[in-house]
């Protein structure tokens, strides 16, 4: 279904070569739908989707990656490999500036590395491999590897290494730092205001280095919790862009049928997002491996992808979403099953504990889907108690482990050494943190495997260990692995260029003009 809605509608609004081909217009204000609101704006120490599409467009990262995922030029105009690829050099651009005016140099680039160690744990992993970071000066700034890592050019996207102006969080306590929520970039677009429960204001940087851009002279983002609401915003002209996954997925096709509307499933390529159910392996009934299969067995993943999601996914077949490298469906499989189910939990000797389930505050799909799992799960036996929160108060209990199975998504950046093994290493447990290892799996075997895929040579070699790994992690179900997420872009067809690279929206308005 998702195919033929998108395609269809593709070809319907005529998103082509020519369109993109106009010369762009200078001015205009676009409003978007968030969804939902962000718990905070400061990338290097928050990284749910939503907090991404927003700063994305403030903060910026070294490099910028196409929609096949080649980097492209942004703070760092230029790089070079080393023959034995381990040294990368970085040329940064001259006459960058903070919004506040100050300099961005390579002074900005090492603090941002070290502080990102810390409060960021995508980064932490894939900055594991790297041994020294030096700047020879304020233009240059050099990352030694203790070994060939074949990602590193992967991992500098303005989500996954934002630039953080050392002037402003050198020596201050970083989590109460006032900046976080009046966040100061080199990006296209200044924070503004943000009314809580209203909408966020950017507006434009006048002083960018890319001469002409943006276009655009602000952006509101509308805080808009109600789904119903939501839609009739965009209906009603109050709107004209619903990024993927702002509107209920059964809303889709109608919208998209609205006369002087694109849509587009593009700029998710480097996201790949891979929903799960995260179980908690450290105590109680979840940390008996028997348990976590059941629950694959006893929960009907068609029925999510067909009738909760209205087609726009895949059922998933493990830790690597299929668009990935090294992907393989040769893994063990977990077809809807309540008897095998039951069969386990009675071996497993389940006495009817009660298992808490934390739905994802992210609208009425997720909803929707938090109260099937549940139903799923109490058809086989399981004392199930579902847990209300917001967004931030979920967060703040998966990093806490304090919860028993919790609902999210994460991305998967286009490589397993980046987007998968953070979820799977021991190393990677770490309180506090959302998007690592808070599942608490550990397995050495696996350890091994991720560090050996991630700087083995050639692929071939990497192909053999990530599929090993596959093959484990499916018959360990640290995790439950639900659907690969699809969420089409919905706009008004005067809104162009907005989708130029492999993020899509979370960094597309410095490209993005009004069609006046």
């Amino acid at each position: 279904m998702s195919k033929r809605v998108l395609l269809g509608l593709l070809l319907a609004c005529g998103l082509t070569a020519s369109a993109l081909a106009q010369e762009p217009k200078m001015g205009g204000t676009i409003n978007a739908v968030i969804q939902p609101e962000p718990p905070g704006l400061m990338l290097a120490m928050v990284q749910n989707g939503p907090v991404q599409m927003v700063s994305g467009n403030i903060f910026e990262g070294l490099l910028r990656y196409s929609p096949k995922l080649e980097p492209v030029p942004e703070l760092a105009e230029s790089w070079s490999v080393s023959e034995d690829a381990k040294t990368y050099t970085f040329k940064l651009r001259k006459g960058v500036t903070w919004h506040d005016g100050k300099p961005f140099t390579a002074a900005d680039v090492l603090f941002s590395v070290e502080m990102l160690k810390q409060t960021h744990a995508r980064a932490r992993n894939n900055l594991a491999q790297v041994d020294k970071v030096e700047a020879p000066d304020d233009y240059t700034v050099v990352f030694t590897l203790k070994q060939p890592f074949g990602p590193f050019l992967g991992i500098f996207e303005v989500g996954s290494m934002p630039m953080v102006p050392k002037h402003l969080y050198d020596g201050t306590d970083w989590k109460t730092n006032p900046y976080n929520n009046a966040p100061v970039g080199t990006g296209p677009f200044m924070f503004k205001e943000w009314q809580k429960g209203s909408f966020i204001r950017l507006v434009k940087n006048p002083n960018y280095y890319e001469k002409g851009k943006p276009y655009l002279d602000e952006i509101y983002w509308q805080i808009i919790p109600d789904a119903a609401a939501r839609s009739v915003a965009y209906e009603t002209g109050k709107v004209d862009v619903l990024p993927g996954g702002s509107v209920e997925n059964f809303d889709v096709p109608r919208l998209s049928k609205l006369k002087d509307t694109c849509v587009t499933g593009a700029g998710w390529e480097f996201f790949s997002p891979l929903a799960w159910l995260w179980l908690n392996n450290r105590q109680g009934p979840l940390a008996d491996k028997r348990v976590r299969q059941a629950i694959m067995y006893a929960i009907d993943r068609d029925f999510a992808k067909d009738v909760i999601w209205n087609g726009l996914g895949k059922v998933a077949t493990g830790p690597s979403a299929s668009t990935i490298k090294y992907y393989t469906d040769d893994v063990p499989k977990y077809p809807y099953d309540p008897a095998k189910a039951k069969a386990l939990l009675k071996e497993a000797g389940y006495k009817g504990e009660k298992i808490r389930i934390l739905p994802l505050a992210y609208g009425e799909t997720w909803q929707r889907w938090g109260e099937a799992v549940k139903q799923n799960l109490m058809d086989v036996g399981m004392n199930i108690e579902t847990i209300a929160t917001d967004v931030a108060g979920g967060n703040q209990k998966i990093g806490d482990w304090d919860y028993d199975i919790a609902f999210t998504y994460l991305y998967q950046y286009g490589d397993p050494a980046l987007g998968v093994g953070r979820n799977y290493v021991s190393s990677a447990i770490a309180k506090g943190q959302v998007f690592n290892n808070v599942e608490g799996y550990s397995n050495p075997e696996i350890d091994k495997l991720f560090a050996d895929g991630a700087v083995a040579t050639p692929d071939s070699k990497r192909k053999e260990i990530y599929e090993k790994a596959q093959k484990i992690l499916v018959e360990d179900v640290p995790v439950a692995w639900m659907l690969e997420l699809q969420f089409p872009t919905i706009m008004r067809c005067k809104v162009k260029n907005l989708i130029t690279t492999g993020i899509g929206v979370n960094d597309g308005f410095k490209d993005a003009w009004l069609d006046k």
